[in-house]
């Protein structure tokens, strides 16, 4: 392999070509470097880009490992994080021009610790405006391009998450998901997205949306990679409360086990409500792929759907009003005008509405606990439409024109409010070549068995093996 093709490996692999001195890390930076200069300006995945640090951070790579001081799979691999992390010697701006904090002196903890497992941070990531929308539309800082079609949006919010990790443009990304946010980006540019159950990992350093529904997890090209990536950023952190009772796994301990008997549950009510036909297809494929391997699949009733979706909205209003009500109180004209909107959702709420919905997330914790007692996993779809265009936002489902910014975001709600892990993985491609996502659910820390689902599916189906065809 050339080393203009080392940007083009997985983790996994390249992992212990560079443990053996086969590749040198500098190689792999270069390789990375070159494809995001020939690629980013049409692709618009970072906000900004820090070569020197991450040319010199694989000069240091290269030389521990020389040394026998080989830290783990990570170590020498090129990442980047949404433009919501905080990064040493990087400047944050959450995709709005409203935040001025220059260059930040600390780590974000889950940056801190990719740090400590060798992962070099390149730059920083694209966004919907302060991570608050599904499209990942930006007019302060222009839009990530979807790498499989220019003309259609890379998803939210994070977006140049998504774009960065199918484009190959970082070996893996980090992302946050408050309603979907990292799932949506997955499941629209064909990738892998994580999120993990709430309170695995620290969100420390990352601007907040809504406290009580914010997680920031991985997306990477594959299952294993993203198994990798989690098992460097969970853990219990005293920076962040949430982290308290974190129950840290080996997530590559299940990889590779058959499915056979486990009980797979599909909630059609809702979730399988007017899809996209493409969409309705290739889920349902991918459930008879799972059924092939060995589980057990059948359908469940989710009778709290409605209270969860506006439980969500309840929370996730009145607490991303609450952070952001200085910026609508002091610069409401420079915030993007969908977010705005979004943001003065919270202003009427009340503390009794508030604390409904905090009632709410309880009961649907226990209730679901309950379906996932007989059925460990909930499979979905991610979404219930492809990408939609830049210009115009929609796309047509039969007869319906459909909004991208109220469609997106509809099955990805529930996992956030609940609190357990969920995953994106690719199932299939529209005709027009738009990448569609399978969501899969688990119980709270048992990210190994949602973990072994997924690469199960994932090494029985192509899907993953697809790129987009970027002219470099």
């Amino acid at each position: 392999m050339s080393n203009s093709e080392l940007a083009l490996m997985d983790i996994a692999t390249l992992a212990p070509r560079i443990e053996s001195g086969e590749v040198s890390p500098v190689a792999v930076m270069e390789s990375q470097l070159a494809r995001i200069n020939a690629l980013n300006p049409g692709l618009n995945a970072y906000i900004s880009l820090y070569p020197d640090a991450a040319l010199a951070a694989a000069k240091e790579a290269e030389a521990e490992i020389a040394a026998g001081k080989y830290r783990g799979p990570l170590h020498g691999i090129p990442m980047a994080v949404k433009d919501l992390f905080q990064v040493a010697g990087m400047e944050r701006t959450c995709g709005s021009k409203i935040l001025s904090e220059g260059i930040a002196n600390s780590d974000a903890t889950s940056v801190a610790r990719l740090r400590d497992a060798g992962a070099i941070m390149l730059g920083m990531l694209n966004l919907h405006e302060f991570a608050f929308g599904p499209t990942g539309i930006n007019p302060h800082v222009g839009t990530a391009r979807n790498p499989w079609n220019l003309e259609r949006v890379s998803g939210g919010s994070s977006s140049g998450s998504g774009c960065a990790t199918a484009a190959s443009l970082a070996m893996a990304t980090l992302g946050s998901d408050t309603g979907g946010s990292i799932r949506i980006p997955a499941s629209l540019c064909g990738v892998v997205g994580l999120k993990q159950t709430y309170g695995l990992a620290s969100r420390a350093g990352i601007y907040p949306l809504c406290e009580s529904l914010d997680h920031g997890g991985p997306l990477t090209r594959t299952v294993r990679d993203a198994a990798l990536v989690l098992a460097a950023i969970a853990g219990s952190d005293p920076a962040d409360p949430s982290t308290a009772h974190a129950r840290v796994g080996d997530y590559t301990s299940l990889l590779g086990k058959p499915l056979n008997g486990l009980r797979i549950g599909v909630p059609r009510d809702f979730y399988f409500d007017r899809l996209h036909a493409e969409v309705e297809a290739a889920v349902q494929a991918a459930l008879s792929v799972l059924s092939d391997l060995g589980a057990e699949v059948e359908e469940v009733i989710l009778p709290f759907n409605r209270e969860a979706i506006d439980g969500w909205s309840t929370m996730a209003m009145a607490e991303a009003h609450t952070v952001h009500d200085g910026h609508l109180r002091d610069h409401a004209d420079d915030l993007s005008p969908d977010v705005n909107t979004r943001l003065r959702l919270g202003e009427g709420l009340s503390a009794t509405n508030y604390i409904h919905s905090r009632q709410a997330q309880t009961k649907v914790q226990q209730e679901m606990a309950g379906v996932l007692a007989l059925t460990p996993i909930l499979a979905m779809p991610t979404a219930v439409i492809p990408s939609v265009p830049i210009d115009t936002g929609t796309v047509m489902v039969g007869d319906r024109e459909v909004v991208g910014w109220r469609a997106l975001g509809q099955l990805t709600r529930l996992a956030c409010f609940t609190g357990q892990p969920a995953i994106s993985i690719p199932c299939g491609f529209t005709e027009d070549g738009l990448p569609i996502g399978l969501q899969l659910l688990g119980p709270w820390f048992e990210e190994p068995l949602l973990l072994q689902v997924a690469d199960a599916f994932e090494q029985a189906t192509e899907w993953h093996k697809r790129r987009p065809e970027l002219s470099v």
